[in-house]
């Protein structure tokens, strides 16, 4: 598959939008086609053997032209907004004379020439030069009107150049017959070249309204890009050069000096410096930076004169990443604009058969042609489809903006829908409630060992594991000055621990049921490992030729903000839920201390994706995690959130991605989303209520209350109503997303035991009250039964045990969940045989 962007031309409304989408999407091959009529760009995701040259070649089947996308490309172009209102006054020049003509002499007697006046055919005749030079200047709505008539496709400049034209055509036809017949003393007072001149010239000026208020909704794309430098200071051959932003390739060195921006993502050569990071990843303070440290492209010098290497440029650089993501996120599709498009897509024509009816009937009522036209004039140009095709995709412009500018980076239009219309928050809690860097705080020694020879032991097996946990333990020996060797044999066991050989000993380091697993006996370890564990602490059990050697204590520092954040959610009428792969006790004092109530824990990464989709019959799931351990249950979730991202923007199992490490960023991003979703419902309700309101009254289905529309105000609200929903749009841009909104709505979940016996029937690691049945041979009396009972009893997870030497079965009731290997083993250990376990 193949994805590429794409500059369409000729768009003037959702009609045109909704056309090309039409076009392209028809073809074989394209997967998906977006549309964007306030970028005037396109997306498509598309295979082989369909090119560009076809998807281009569609665009211009249906009126319009297409370009690959060159970033280069929007400096070349003039100002549309300045080329709209140029028009608008040059218009307004021959305006100002039509109307004084036209309205005030005509209805006004306001003075003119007396030979003049009393020609009414020379009257006339000046009102059709001015009206015909207006529409002239205005020539570009006329000729895309009639290009997309010819296409089949009427659009907004369909309806405009209709209207004005049929008041031209029917003013000259006035005239001409006037002149044939001699008759010309009514003549000006039948004349429409007023509103023919008026209509393209009101819509002229609302168009160049609209595009400067459009400009601000980019406004902070724009911001994003000026980040980056136009030139940049390159050192060739040992001499400094200055060259243009594009010419800096992977490999060059590049000099930045204090107040600059960095122009690419590199490594510093040589010199330090203090660096500006906030634009890109929101941290506030100023970060050192030495010879060998990364740095950031957009970020700024504060001090000091450095040289680095480029590592990244151009799109690939972080800030390229970053504009690029915003981009296609506002040029995609929400679901909710579906219905919008819909509409828009059968709007003209539809709005054509109105304005036909309309004259037909009015004609045939009022026997009043003058009457009759103006009625239909009225219908076509007050006639707004831009207010519906700008609905949606201007609210998403500037939510997007204004979540990018706060470390918020929604993916897709649908993203950013689907995380305000969330009911539960599942947070990951290492790395995402905790600050992921695990220390140790406690060693205590086993069996002869010494607390260094635990702490060396244990580095030795962690020196090949990835794990946070496992990063504490080698700070800590790195810290008391130990030294050792890697351990051989290395195995890693997800979710328990990791095992090999050190000093040619066998030796594990993991958890309780991992030293259960290996037949270690830890009756003398569990008190210590369950106090630290009620401590918050996360107990590493160390066991050496199956002997425990010692526990170490290792605990993960909670966030400042994430209690707070907890709240907000919870206030916005969300259930917080904690998924982790930690022990009951220690992820019970976290989510204690965060304020939340319901808490998975003992869950193996592979089993997060089995948690969320439990979640699902509760309500729509936002999963918040690091976006990699976490990637199966990121995806999994309706919304998947990877926080702390940094510039690692282009996380795939993430629909959002919070750059900073801030656990308040979530539910700033449920208030955004949910502020752009009520913004858009606005935008909606106003577009299909004007137009619902003002076709019938331009219709004159009001007349016999005496309220009609004539067609040159028809013209103004046409202006009017796309104006009004792109400055609805901007209101955004003032949205404090700190602000919370108190819901009504609470969502509750039940118990952690609770979901998981209903939907993962026994997968689940943490506290459950579960029941398992032992079916077993060579029990002979309440002798044996006592050993058996003993044996299951020492078991950690097992709750209760029923012995029963009559039916040769012991059940078993679980408090967290217990592999039927170790139930086995401990049955078979004391010299009776397992049948089956149920």
């Amino acid at each position: 598959m193949e994805k590429l962007r794409f500059d369409v031309f000729g768009m003037t409304c959702s009609a045109c939008s909704a056309r090309v989408e039409k076009a392209v999407s028809a073809l074989s091959g394209v997967k998906e086609a977006s549309v964007s009529l306030m970028t005037n760009q396109m997306t498509v995701v598309f295979s082989s053997p369909l090119t560009a040259d076809d998807i281009m070649r569609a665009v211009r089947d249906a009126g319009y032209k297409a370009e690959i996308s060159d970033p280069s490309h929007n400096k070349k172009q003039p100002n549309a907004t300045v080329v709209l209102f140029i028009r608008f006054l040059i218009s307004l020049a021959a305006l100002i004379p039509l109307m004084y003509v036209s309205m005030g002499h005509a209805m006004w007697g306001w003075p003119l020439p007396e030979k003049f006046a009393e020609n009414a055919l020379a009257v006339a005749g000046c009102e059709l030069a001015l009206s015909l030079f207006v529409m002239i200047v205005n020539g570009k709505f006329f000729v895309n009107g009639a290009k997309s008539l010819f296409h089949r496709a009427p659009n907004m400049d369909t309806l405009v150049a209709m209207g004005s034209s049929v008041s031209f055509f029917y003013s000259v036809a006035l005239m001409i017959a006037a002149g044939v017949k001699g008759t010309d003393a009514h003549l000006l007072h039948g004349l429409y070249f007023e509103s023919a001149a008026m209509i393209p010239a009101l819509i002229t000026l609302g168009k160049a309204l609209e595009s400067y208020s459009k400009g601000k909704t980019t406004s902070a794309i724009k911001g994003l890009m000026a980040l980056a430098p136009s030139v940049v200071c390159v050192l060739k051959d040992g001499k400094e050069e200055t060259v243009p932003l594009d010419e800096l390739k992977t490999g060059d060195l590049f000099i930045t000096r204090p107040g600059e921006n960095f122009a690419a993502d590199g490594v510093i050569v040589s010199g330090d410096c203090s660096v500006n990071e906030a634009a890109i990843t929101g941290e506030s303070m100023p970060v050192e930076k030495t010879a060998g440290s990364e740095v950031i492209s957009g970020t700024v010098n504060l001090n000091g004169f450095v040289t680095a290497k480029a590592t990244k440029v151009g799109e690939d650089s972080a800030l390229g990443s970053i504009v690029k993501l915003v981009q296609e996120a506002s040029a995609s599709k929400a679901p909710i604009a579906k219905t919008a498009d819909k509409v828009s897509g059968i709007f003209v024509p539809a709005v054509l058969i109105v304005a036909l009816i309309t004259f037909v009937v009015w004609i045939a009522v009022s026997k009043n042609t003058a009457a009759s036209l103006t009625h239909a004039i009225s219908v076509l140009v007050i006639s707004c489809p831009c207010a519906l095709g700008l609905a949606t995709p201007v609210a998403i412009m500037v939510g997007n903006g204004k979540s990018a500018k706060s470390g918020i980076l929604f993916k897709t239009a649908a993203a950013l829908e689907e995380t305000g219309k969330s009911d539960i928050v599942v947070f990951d809690k290492t790395g995402t409630l905790t600050k992921g860097s695990p220390v140790v705080t406690d060693v205590v020694p086993f069996n002869g060992f010494t607390g260094n020879d635990v702490l060396k032991t244990a580095a030795a097996l962690e020196k090949g594991s990835e794990h946070p946990l496992a990063a504490a333990v080698l700070r800590k020996a790195e810290e008391s000055g130990l030294t050792y060797l890697p351990a051989e044999n290395f195995i890693g066991l997800s979710g328990h621990g990791v095992k090999g050989t050190v000093d040619d000993r066998y030796a594990v380091v993991g958890n309780l049921s991992l030293m259960r697993d290996e037949g270690a006996d830890t009756s003398d370890a569990e008190d210590i490992g369950k106090k630290f564990a009620l401590e918050g602490k996360t107990p590493v059990y160390l066991a050496v030729d199956k002997k425990i050697a010692g526990v170490i204590a290792v605990t993960d520092e909670i966030k400042e903000d994430a209690a707070k954040a907890v709240e907000k959610l919870k206030r916005q009428g969300l259930a917080v839920a904690m998924l982790t792969g930690d022990n009951a006790y220690s992820a019970e004092a976290v989510a204690k201390k965060c304020g939340i109530d319901t808490v998975f824990s003992e869950v193996l990464p592979e089993e997060k994706d089995a948690v969320v989709n439990s979640l699902k019959k509760y309500g729509r799931v936002i999963m918040v995690g690091d976006g990699i351990n976490d990637a199966p249950a990121l995806t999994g979730a309706d919304t998947g959130i990877a926080i702390g991202a940094g510039t690692d923007i282009a996380i795939d199992s993430a629909d959002v991605v919070l750059m900073r490490s801030s656990v308040n960023d979530v539910p700033r991003a449920t208030v955004l989303s949910r502020r752009t979703m009520t913004n858009i419902r606005e935008n909606l309700f106003w577009a299909f209520i004007y137009n619902c309101v003002c076709i019938p009254v331009a219709a004159g289905a009001f007349s016999p209350l005496g309220i009609t529309l004539n067609p040159m105000i028809g013209a103004a609200a046409m202006s009017l109503s796309s104006l009004s929903v792109v400055l609805n749009a901007l209101r955004l841009n003032l949205v404090n997303p700190d602000k919370i909104r108190a819901s009504k709505k609470k969502t509750a979940l039940p118990p952690a035991d609770e979901i998981f016996a209903k939907n993962i029937k026994g997968n689940y690691k943490g506290e459950i009250n579960m029941s398992k049945k032992i079916n077993i041979e060579g029990m002979m009396c309440a002798h044996c039964a006592a050993r058996v009972k003993n044996a299951l009893s020492r078991i950690d997870g097992v709750k209760e045990v029923d012995v029963s030497v009559e039916e040769n079965r012991a059940t078993v009731t679980l408090s967290s969940a217990v592999s039927d290997d170790v139930l086995k083993s401990a049955v078979e250990t004391e010299g009776y045989v397992v049948t089956s376990i149920e």
